[in-house]
């Protein structure tokens, strides 16, 4: 198994479980992947430094949760917005709403959202359509709306809310260490600091090397390494064929700035009573910023997500923390020193600069579906493909697409892999 994010746990739990022997090969110094739950005491809870919410049915998701005895937060609040030059109540009324989804509902051949909205929607009196429309692509989706299915934002947009959102009360890490002690537990090995550079068939199996000169032995391999890393590992012809497909699964990025104060500053601003601010939109650089509410912790979390991520991939954590102070600043009309100095805690994450992610989560093309089924075929081959790219229903680029997609393929090689256990050395 290559990858102890959380696809790639999940499969090797679903594996160890059925009696076969796994070997986890991980790059990093931890399990999680992009699950990456910092220090409770850096911001007096588990911060997430990654993934952060629980979306929707997360069917999955949930079992797990059940299993490890992890508790759901419902998220709660109010929304605000400052994109009007005030800070206002957010509204969630999308302009031209009944036009737009009866379009949306008549799109027989895929195409770029951004294409969409240009032929369907160019007259002036569309403008603030397309930049909600355009705004939610790139910063919900992480996506490219020169790039982005309008099919598939047609299914995720339209799908019915099965479940309560909110956050794991102990965090998307404690989730991790319930499925590593679990894959320990029915005897698999997950091994540190292994970044794979190759993996090669050798016989009736394969023969995985590592860039530390390790080398393991197996009856298969399966790679839930996220999509950039793919293209990094040397494979057979074949396999190597299939990844190329891959070029066709979009692949976002996203920037995330928490900052902890000493008080929770922003609840009364101008008159304005914050106490129960959820979410905050702006114009600002740092575009979108979210509390832990219900919680009362004051930590501000700051999202940049998509082609916006991808401009700021030069700036250091420092810089990008000063940038969400401006952005603060902006928002709030103080100045940064002002906020600077009730600063207690920061970090800043970017996903794309990050060794072993290139990216933040996937979404899907026109040409994602066909991408996905190719490879995911298992066909008599050695090297198999799992992760939250590869997931084809309607919460692409979540954790519970990770978990999702590992559970389907762990239950797919069970049910055409033979009585006698795999080997792993």
């Amino acid at each position: 198994m290559v990858g102890a994010g959380a696809a790639g746990l999940l499969t090797a739990r679903e594996l160890a479980r059925a009696g076969k022997r796994v070997t986890v090969l991980e790059g990093r110094d931890r399990c999680g992947g992009r699950i990456y739950t910092l220090p409770t005491e850096e911001f007096g809870y588990p911060a997430e430094g990654g993934p952060e919410f629980v979306h929707g049915a997360a069917v999955v998701t949930r079992a797990v949760m059940r299993e490890a005895g992890l508790s759901l937060s419902p998220r709660g609040g109010t929304r605000w917005s400052v994109r009007t030059g005030a800070l206002s109540p957010a509204e969630a009324v999308l302009p031209h709403a009944d036009r737009f989804y009866r379009a949306l509902r008549e799109v027989k051949a895929d195409l770029p959202i951004a294409e969409f909205l240009e032929t369907q929607f160019a007259d002036p009196r569309y403008d603030e359509l397309r930049r909600s429309i355009t705004r939610t692509v790139e910063g919900y989706d992480a996506a490219d709306p020169r790039r982005a299915s309008t099919l598939a934002l047609r299914e995720e947009w339209m799908a019915r809310d099965d479940g309560e959102h909110g956050r794991i009360a102990e965090g998307y890490g404690a989730l991790v260490e319930y499925l590593a002690a679990e894959c320990r537990r029915h005897g698999a090995v997950i091994r540190f600091g292994a970044a794979v550079a190759a993996a090669d068939e050798s016989g009736d199996g394969v023969t995985v090397r590592c860039h530390d000169g390790a080398v393991f032995e197996a009856d298969a391999a399966i790679l839930t390494v996220p999509l950039p890393l793919l293209f990094e590992i040397a494979l057979p012809p074949e396999a190597r064929e299939r990844v190329a497909a891959a070029a066709d699964i979009g692949f976002g990025n996203v920037v995330k700035i928490l900052l902890r104060f000493a008080t929770k500053w922003w609840s009364d601003r101008g008159g304005r009573d914050l106490a129960e601010l959820s979410f905050l939109l702006s114009n600002a650089p740092v575009p979108t910023w979210w509390t832990q509410y219900p919680a009362r912790y004051p930590v501000l979390t700051g999202w940049l997500a998509g082609p916006k991520a991808d401009r700021v991939s030069s700036l250091t954590p420092a810089e990008l923390i000063e940038m969400g102070l401006a952005s603060l600043a902006e928002i709030f009309e103080l100045s940064v020193d002002h906020i600077r100095k009730d600063l207690v805690a920061s970090q800043a994450i970017n996903w794309g600069n990050d060794p072993f992610a290139r990216g933040a989560y996937s979404y899907a093309t026109p040409k994602t579906r066909e991408a996905q089924s190719l490879l995911r075929k298992l066909d008599d081959g050695v090297i198999f493909f799992s992760g939250e790219a590869l997931y084809d229903g309607p919460n692409m680029g979540t954790v519970e697409a990770a978990l999702a997609n590992g559970q389907e393929t762990a239950q797919a090689i069970l049910s055409g892999s033979p009585a006698t256990p795999p080997r792993a050395r």
